[in-house]
């Protein structure tokens, strides 16, 4: 209770820290699309299909804002993000009301927490490909001895283990380069019928105490940015609690997930490592990983080379490397040519192993 008091603090105190005043508002609309065609050798499981040697993928978006401005200085605004690929039928990915002043932000909706808006990300490759959040993934694991459900959200070290469910984010303003951030959410989307508890209005809340369901979380995210003798640095570190509703047979526990990440700008050189600890799954269950990246890149004029190494290592089932290298390239402002190979192994504690190569190309484009 404490939490949601404090929470609930910092949203009254930026919402009134600027008496009401007239402003305009402007609309604007962005987004993004990445394009990527590739070839891909992998280990298939004996007597299933084959995934394409050569296909193409592709990840697009549109965001919508609408942003006033108080003649005081207080910032209001709704963002909302869709996705616009094909089969995709305009799902809403994002959708919140932000208001900012001197004394920090809020966000109210459907937005990612505090945990990975603040969280400090390793030098890529490809961030499309091997970054914080994995938007390209090309091995078709649902003909691998792994399966369908393995990484079906990418893989990659973000800390997003309430995703972007409705929740209330505090971030503070940024003081000499330290940031610090919190998030609460009611209720995490553990399934399918909790997906759609607050997505409108006339619902109804959440239900409660749900055997093996995920219940509220907590959040909190500190980064710190700056530079030291002509090194430019970032650490950050976060930490989140998800608790279980209900458990009868103790059979499952609750989420704790913490990162801590750093990465250093050297010239054109950037060199960056980053952990993430996950002990219980947003399943249910009590598997818990271990997940280390490093990685480095060089910019030179519209160039910028790349190299990761990520390790995900879990208590039950599989321990997996992947090795990222690639080049991308700023034909202009927004457009963005992109390629890269990686090499992915699965050592399958109970199973056969799986190994994969991908080599893509891309074109991106942000507006």
């Amino acid at each position: 209770m404490k939490k949601i008091l404090l929470c609930s603090a910092a949203l009254v105190g930026v919402a009134f820290a600027a008496a009401p005043a007239m402003a305009q508002v402007d609309v604007t609309v962005g987004g993004h699309t990445k394009n990527y065609v590739g070839y891909l050798s992998q280990d298939d499981d004996a007597g299933t299909d084959s995934a394409r040697s050569v296909d193409m993928l592709r990840e697009s978006e549109l965001h919508f804002n609408a942003e006033g401005t108080a003649d005081n200085g207080m910032t209001y605004g709704f963002h909302a993000e869709l996705e616009a690929d094909a089969g995709d039928s305009s799902t809403v990915e994002e959708s919140y009301l932000y208001l900012a002043s001197n004394m920090g932000r809020v966000n109210l909706g459907s937005e990612d927490g505090a945990a990975y808006l603040l969280q400090v990300a390793a030098p890529s490759a490809d961030s499309n490909v091997d970054g914080l959040r994995q938007y390209i993934q090309p091995v078709n694991y649902e003909v691998t001895a792994l399966g369908s459900g393995f990484a079906t959200g990418g893989i990659d070290y973000a800390q997003d283990p309430t995703g972007t469910d409705e929740k209330i984010t505090y971030l503070s303003p940024n003081w000499s380069g330290f940031q610090f951030g919190l998030s609460y959410t009611p209720d995490v989307a553990s399934n399918s019928v909790e997906d759609i508890n607050s997505a409108s209005g006339v619902s109804g809340f959440a239900g409660d105490d749900v055997e093996d369901n995920l219940s509220a979380a907590y959040e909190g995210a500190i980064r710190y940015e700056g530079t030291f003798n002509n090194v430019g640095f970032a650490v950050g570190a976060g930490y989140t609690d998800i608790t279980i509703e209900k458990d009868t047979n103790n059979s499952s526990e609750d989420v704790k997930q913490w990162n801590v990440g750093a990465d250093l700008d050297i010239g054109a050189f950037g060199l960056g490592a980053a952990y993430l600890n996950t002990d219980g799954s947003t399943e249910g269950d009590s598997d818990s990983a271990d997940t280390y990246v490093v990685g480095a890149d060089y910019t030179t004029g519209p160039f910028q080379f790349g190299a990761s190494y990520l390790n995900i290592n879990t208590d039950s089932s599989t321990d997996t490397d992947r090795y990222t290298g690639g080049v991308v390239y700023t034909l202009t402002q927004g457009l963005t040519l992109r390629g890269s190979v990686s090499y992915i192994q699965h050592d399958v504690t109970a199973g056969s192993d799986v190994d994969a190569t991908s080599v893509l190309g891309g074109v991106q484009f942000n507006f």
